[in-house]
C-alpha cells in the first residue's frame, strides 16, 4: 500500500490491550503468583490491560484537559466549598472504585471474586495496569487504600466502626474515599517543623493550622498529623488524626478548600490547600507515635510510587516501539536505524528494571520478609521515578515533533513523570533513608544480599562467568553503601548501585525461571556493563556483544538461553 499525506504519521497505542502487549508482566506473574491465583485474576488482568489501552485512557485524556475546579460557596453564599469534576474523571473512579475495588484489595475478601485479600503481586499489577491509562487518579486510590491501613492497624474500635464500612464499600453512594495531608509551608521533608495544633476541647479534638499541599482535596476523610497543645517540639510531638469532611450530623466540617493547585502534572486529580478553623478530628492510635504511625502510610505509598514509575516507563516503551515499528524514514523503518535502536534500550532497560524491582518488593511484602522490604522499598521509589522521567523525554524524542502536542499522550507523560520525585520524599530523602537508615541503623542490606545470593543460587543455567561478575557487583556495592552511611553526599550513589545490581540479578535470575523470556538476561547483562562497571568516556562505547544483543531485546520473536550465553559471557 503507498503512503500518502496523514498515512506517514506514526500510530500510537490507543486500544492496545497493555496485559495482552506485556511479555515481561505476564512472565513476572507467573513466576510470583502461585498457578491457581494467577489463573483465577487473569481474566481481571486482560479486562485492566484492554481498558487501560481502551476506555480508561480515552477518558484519561478528556480529564487531563478539563481539571478539577473549585467552587468556594454554593448557590446561597453558603461555604459549601466543592471541587466540580469532569464527567470523564467521574467514570474513571467508576471502574477504579466500583468495578475493581482497588482500595479494598488488601483488606477484604469478596474484590473480584476472590475470597480473601489479594496477595500484593496482585493488587500491584492491577496498579500497573491502570496506570499505563491514567496516573492522577492513583493518588485518590492508593491514599484510600492506605489510609484504612491505618485506621484498621491503629484507630480504636469505635473509630474502625466508624470508618471502615464506609471505606471499604463498593457502593458509590455510600462509598467514602480517603487521603492524608501532612505538607506545611513550615515543614515538607522536616516533618517536626509541622504547626498545626490540635486542641481538646470536652472530649472532642479539634485542629488549627494549614496544610499546604494536599493532594485528594475533598476526599471524604483525611489522615494526618497534629502537634497537641503542650506537645514537645519535633517529630516526638506529633499525634496522627482522622479528620472528616463532614462531621457525624452531616454538616461541613470546619475547615476549607481554600484554592486548587495549578500543577504540571496530575492535572485530572484536585490538590489544593487546606485551612483548618478547628475542625473536628479523632485521635488515631497513640497520641506519641503519630510519625511513626503515619511513616507506615507513607512506605506504602512509596512502593505504589514505584510500580507507578514502572508503569509509566512500560507506557512510554509501547508508544515509542509503535513510533519506531510503524513509521519510515529515508527509505527504511525507523526502528531499523543504529542510533533509533540504541535510544531504544535507553528506554527499555530502566522500564525492565523497575518491573522486576517492583514484583520483588512487591513479593517480599507477600512473604512478610520485612528486612527485604524495608530496603527495596526506598531503592524503588528513588530510581524508578527518577529514571521515569529521562524515559518520558526519550520517548517524547522518539516520536518526535508530534511528541510535543497535547494531541498525543507524551505531553502528558512528560508532565506526570516529575511528580514521583516529589510526593512521599524527594531523591534525596529516600536515598538518606536507604543508606542512612535501613543500611546503616536497621543493617537490611544483609537480609537483601541473602536473597540475592539465593538467587544467583539457583539461576546456576547461567554462563559462570556472568553469575560470578553479577555476584562480585553485588559484593561490591554492599560494601559501598556500608562505607557510605556518615557520608551523606555519596547516599544517592550508594543507593542507586545497590537499586541496578538488585535489579541485575533479579532480571538474570527471571530469565532462568521456566517459561520465562530469556532475554531477560540480555537486559542484566546491559545493567551490568553500563551502570556497574567502568566506564572511559573516550572510547567506543558499543562492544560487538551488544549489536546481537540489541536484535533480540528488540525484537519479537523469544530466544532459548543457549542461543544468548555467548552474548553474557563475551
Amino acid at each position: 500500500m503507498t503512503r500518502t499525506g496523514s498515512d506517514w504519521i506514526a500510530p500510537d497505542c490507543a486500544g492496545m490491550d497493555f496485559y495482552a502487549a506485556d511479555r515481561s508482566l505476564r512472565d513476572l506473574l507467573g513466576i510470583y503468583l502461585p498457578e491457581d491465583v494467577r489463573s483465577h485474576f487473569t481474566p481481571h488482568f486482560q479486562r485492566m490491560g484492554q481498558l487501560a489501552g481502551g476506555r480508561l485512557d480515552e477518558l484519561a485524556r478528556v480529564a487531563d484537559r478539563h481539571g478539577p475546579v473549585l467552587h468556594a460557596r454554593d448557590r446561597y453564599g453558603r461555604d459549601e466549598d466543592w471541587i466540580e469534576y469532569h464527567p470523564a474523571y467521574r467514570e474513571m473512579e467508576q471502574i477504579a472504585f466500583r468495578d475493581f475495588q482497588f482500595h479494598a484489595m488488601s483488606h477484604r475478601g469478596g474484590v473480584l471474586g476472590y475470597d480473601k485479600p489479594l496477595p500484593p503481586v496482585a493488587k500491584y499489577a492491577f496498579q500497573y495496569l491502570f496506570v499505563q491509562g491514567e496516573f492522577g487518579l492513583m493518588c485518590p486510590i492508593s491514599v484510600t487504600d492506605t489510609s484504612i491501613h491505618l485506621v484498621r492497624k491503629f484507630g480504636s474500635n469505635s473509630l474502625q466502626d466508624y470508618l471502615l464500612p464506609k471505606m471499604l464499600s463498593a457502593d458509590m453512594a455510600t462509598f467514602w474515599k480517603g487521603t492524608q495531608f501532612m505538607t506545611e509551608k513550615a515543614g515538607g521533608s522536616d516533618v517536626g517543623a509541622i504547626e498545626t495544633v490540635a486542641r481538646q476541647t470536652d472530649g472532642v479534638w479539634r485542629l488549627y493550622g494549614d496544610k499546604w499541599f494536599c493532594s485528594h482535596a475533598d476526599a471524604d476523610v483525611a489522615l494526618m498529623l497534629a502537634r497537641p497543645e503542650g506537645a514537645a517540639s519535633g517529630t516526638k510531638g506529633l499525634a496522627l488524626f482522622a479528620l472528616p469532611r463532614r462531621t457525624r450530623d452531616g454538616k461541613r466540617n470546619a475547615y476549607r478548600i481554600v484554592r486548587l493547585k495549578d500543577k504540571m502534572g496530575t492535572r485530572s486529580m484536585a490538590s489544593g490547600e487546606i485551612n483548618l478553623e478547628g475542625a473536628e478530628a479523632y485521635l488515631v492510635g497513640d497520641v506519641g507515635n503519630g510519625l511513626k504511625q503515619m511513616m507506615e502510610q507513607v512506605n506504602l505509598s512509596r512502593l505504589s510510587h514505584g510500580v507507578r514509575a514502572a508503569s509509566m516507563m512500560r507506557r512510554c516503551v509501547n508508544e515509542s516501539l509503535a513510533v519506531a515499528r510503524g513509521r519510515s524514514a529515508f527509505g527504511r523503518m525507523v526502528i531499523e536505524f543504529p542510533l533509533m535502536r540504541r535510544q531504544l534500550l535507553k528506554l527499555i532497560v530502566p522500564t525492565e528494571q523497575a518491573l522486576s524491582m517492583s514484583f520483588c518488593t512487591a513479593d517480599a511484602m507477600g512473604r512478610g520478609a520485612k528486612e527485604e522490604l524495608r530496603i527495596l522499598t526506598g531503592l524503588l521509589k528513588l530510581r524508578a521515578c527518577r529514571d521515569n522521567v529521562p524515559v518520558a523525554v526519550g520517548a517524547m524524542e522518539v516520536r518526535g515533533g508530534n511528541g510535543a502536542i497535547e494531541d498525543w499522550v507524551n505531553p502528558r507523560l512528560v508532565r506526570d513523570a516529575p511528580i514521583g520525585l516529589l510526593w512521599e520524599g524527594t531523591s534525596n530523602i529516600n536515598a538518606l533513608d536507604v543508606i542512612g537508615r535501613a543500611v546503616g541503623k536497621a543493617q537490611a542490606h544483609l537480609a537483601l544480599q541473602r536473597m540475592l545470593h539465593a538467587r544467583l543460587e539457583e539461576a546456576r543455567a547461567l554462563p559462570s562467568p556472568f553469575r560470578n561478575a553479577l555476584g562480585s557487583a553485588l559484593d561490591r556495592a554492599m560494601a559501598l553503601a556500608e562505607r557510605v552511611v556518615d557520608q551523606e553526599s555519596l547516599a544517592r550513589q550508594a543507593a542507586t548501585a545497590l537499586y541496578d545490581v538488585t535489579s541485575a540479578v533479579l532480571l538474570a535470575w527471571e530469565a532462568t525461571r521456566p517459561g520465562a523470556d530469556t532475554r531477560r538476561a540480555l537486559i542484566a547483562r546491559f545493567v551490568l556493563a553500563h551502570k556497574l562497571s567502568p566506564q572511559d568516556p573516550l572510547a567506543p562505547e558499543e562492544a560487538a556483544w551488544e549489536v546481537a544483543a540489541a536484535d533480540w531485546v528488540l525484537g519479537e520473536k523469544p530466544a532459548a538461553l543457549d542461543q544468548i550465553a555467548g552474548l553474557l559471557s563475551e
